[in-house]
């Protein structure tokens, strides 16, 4: 299966670093997002992805054109004149690069998340394929999510799984009786409910139900879907964690410093 990976709005929650760079180029530990995200999905065994670029596309593919040389080890050399010494004049001696297939993809400066996964459908074809968000990391099993998937599928012929995560509450919990507060707690994730995690799976039928541009995969698609019973839900308790915001960077980027991310399932298993 291909990884499909939105990245491409404009990130105004955290314009902080989005007025820069796009939002998935921003770092955790000195890499970007994405590459973190890409890293959990190769641990599981999928290495082709498709880049749904927009908003400062060049960063994308600039970083990625980049790659293989940065992280390799590599001699220059410069010694001899001719011409066909200055085509080789570099020798790798090692590379740390992961074994990816990258296609970046511009899928449009405003095209909402359903144009953009519409726009990338000759690159699918006819085949299920992965889907999430370019500013999310997670530690859901995803071998384990596209087996539950792929039974689901088999058996009522749905279309879409997604991963539905309790995000962690920020705000504290008041609990009145009239006007008096009886007790003041901490939001737990015990008092939010399920919502959209991404680490999807797809079916390819799912492009028939985008118009184009304007339609925004959460809202009509979804409903629609979900209205005819095929779409389902993979619960994860594990971790889960968006970086809309400062604050949220901040966070993963603590966790990374700390060596205890949970995300990174290439380096806890």
């Amino acid at each position: 299966m291909k990884v499909v990976i939105l990245a491409g709005g404009f990130g105004t929650r955290i314009s902080e670093e989005s007025q820069y760079r796009p939002k998935p180029m921003i770092e955790i530990g000195g890499r970007p997002i994405l590459w973190h995200i890409m890293r959990e999905y190769l641990h599981f065994g999928f290495d082709e992805f498709i880049i749904c670029a927009g908003y400062k596309q060049e960063f994308i593919k600039s970083y990625f054109a980049h790659y293989f040389l940065q992280t390799s080890n590599i001699t220059f050399d410069f010694h001899a004149p001719d011409a066909q010494h200055q085509r080789d004049h570099r020798q790798i001696h090692s590379s740390a690069s992961e074994p990816w297939k990258v296609t970046v993809v511009d899928t449009g400066l405003r095209t909402m998340t359903g144009g953009r996964i519409k726009r990338i459908r000759p690159y699918i074809g006819d085949e299920p394929f992965l889907l999430t968000y370019g500013d999310g990391v997670c530690d859901v099993p995803i071998d384990k999510l596209v087996a539950f998937h792929e039974a689901h599928h088999a058996k009522t012929g749905s279309l879409v799984t997604l991963t539905a995560v309790k995000p962690e509450g920020r705000f504290g919990i008041l609990d009145l009786d009239g006007d008096q507060i009886s007790s003041f707690r901490e939001k737990s994730r015990q008092d939010v409910g399920y919502i959209n995690g991404g680490y999807m799976v797809v079916e390819p039928d799912v492009f028939d139900y985008i118009d184009g541009d304007a339609t925004v995969f959460e809202r009509e698609p979804l409903e629609r879907i979900a209205d005819e019973g095929k779409l389902m839900a993979y619960r994860h308790n594990g971790f889960w964690q968006c970086m809309d915001t400062m604050r949220d960077h901040e966070k993963l980027e603590r966790l990374w410093e700390a060596g205890t991310a949970p995300w990174a399932v290439w380096d806890n298993n």
